[in-house]
């Protein structure tokens, strides 16, 4: 059976009971007995595997030990005197 935490309105005084799921009957403070309301928590989740938002779609880690990407290209001689060619950067 699982357990529900309950708050009384009244004392403010937390407890927690074990009763079946389905069940509707109203709990009672045990300091106080006044009704008590129930408190909803939030339930941690995970999610592991493929399939999921944050699984796939997190940032790859960057391995330190890779070679650093060339950033230039090889030097063009057309590009010198303004004609370029049609691999360029500066042709586009």
């Amino acid at each position: 059976m699982p357990s529900y935490d309950f708050r009384c309105p009244d004392c403010g005084e937390l407890f927690e009971i074990t009763r079946p799921a389905g069940s509707t009957e109203p709990v009672c403070c045990p300091s106080c007995g006044v009704q008590a309301k129930r408190v909803f928590t939030p339930v941690g989740v995970v999610f592991k595997g493929s399939g999921f938002h944050n699984t796939d779609y997190k940032p790859k880690p960057e391995a330190e030990s890779a070679p650093a990407a060339k950033t230039e290209g090889p030097a063009c001689p057309a590009a010198k005197d303004g004609s370029g060619c049609a691999s360029c950067p500066s042709a586009n």
